[in-house]
């Protein structure tokens, strides 16, 4: 049964990525840290999927993510290649990117939030592993990622680039695992928020004592992102509410919630294009970033032609999904009754 609570907050975590890409307001990121919770929510259904499947969990987390990503390779490549992309073996991370897919000029902007498919891909690789290990020692497990980046940030270890990944953005992916284990919402309050509280302190004061070059944008600033996100999830999953009837009751913010969750990929991948296409022409008629009605106008531009490109391309994930293709999805997911006590939302 799917717990619509998540499905709202992956909902919010996809609609401010966008708007955030559209405005470039750093505010956003502190606001509502939308990878972090992404990655988290991500780590809560790969637990579920490894309790009930073991390792062939993989394999189904993977059938669901790359088929979204070939269809926008077959579009975006071939015009690398038209553009000045080399041919090279390379171009088969656009298959399987375990490290960034090579892009030209346009490509390396249009489509850097690859990244997000690359990390993802690696943390469901990584996942029976580190699932066997939260099993038996979920503390030690939970905190080893943070541990990791804060020997990264002070130098004491130069790692490469995909464990800087993992101190970064798969702490968020193991308290997923706490939340799907029930961990986060056993926590007494009295131990839940001053952690949390002291989680945002000390990556907030980082944050303002390391402020990057767009200002307190969590994306410049990995330990003090790694922190105050952990804050954040643990109030947003550790005390989630057992159900939210109002969504039910609101049949358009029911439905859209629905059809961005089930198109939350497509979504994802296909905005940053827009934006960036968008962008010179937008300035032509002075619709600038300091103008709130174009911003505004900005905004919705982006929304109307991702939802073009989902309508038309939306489908291949019930395809992934093994579901029956919609052009809109429509069906009403059912909605998660209150487990019992010892029992956890799936």
């Amino acid at each position: 049964m799917r717990n619509r609570y998540l499905d709202l907050l992956r909902f919010l975590a996809i609609v401010r990525v966008v708007v955030y890409h559209v405005t470039g307001w750093a505010t956003l990121t502190l606001v509502f840290p939308a990878m972090s919770v992404m990655f988290a929510l991500a780590g809560s259904l790969m637990a579920a999927s490894l309790t009930r499947s073991g390792p062939a969990a993989v394999g189904r987390r993977l059938r669901r993510l790359l088929p979204s990503l070939w269809v926008l390779a077959a579009v975006f490549v071939p015009a690398m290649l038209l553009t000045g992309l080399p041919v090279s073996p390379r171009l088969l991370l656009w298959l399987f990117p375990v490290a960034d897919p090579p892009a030209n000029h346009w490509g390396a902007v249009a489509l850097s939030v690859i990244w997000y498919l690359r990390d993802y891909l690696w943390f469901v690789l990584a996942s029976p592993v580190a699932y066997w290990l939260f099993r038996r020692a979920p503390l030690p497990t939970l905190l080893a990622p943070y541990l990791l980046l804060v020997a990264i940030e002070a130098g004491i270890y130069p790692a490469p680039p995909v464990l800087r990944e993992f101190g970064l953005y798969f702490g968020a992916w193991l308290l997923g695992f706490a939340h799907h284990a029930g961990m986060l919402r056993r926590l007494a309050g009295r131990v839940l928020y001053p952690v949390a509280l002291v989680l945002a302190v000390v990556g907030g004061a980082w944050i303002v004592g390391h402020p990057g070059p767009r200002g307190y944008d969590l994306n410049d600033n990995h330990l003090g992102n790694a922190l105050w996100s952990a804050a954040f999830i643990l109030i947003v999953l550790g005390r989630a509410p057992a159900g939210i009837a109002w969504l039910t009751r609101s049949r358009l913010a029911d439905r859209a919630v629905t059809v961005v969750n089930r198109r939350a990929l497509t979504v994802y991948l296909w905005h940053m294009p827009f934006v960036v296409a968008l962008t010179p022409l937008v300035d032509v008629v002075g619709w600038s970033h300091q103008d709130p009605l174009g911003l505004a106008i900005r905004v919705l531009l982006v929304f109307a032609l991702v939802g073009v490109v989902t309508l038309a391309v939306g489908w291949v994930e019930d395809v992934a999904a093994r579901r029956v293709p919609e052009l809109v999805p429509a069906g009403r997911p059912r909605v998660a009754v209150p487990p019992a006590r010892g029992h956890q939302l799936r």
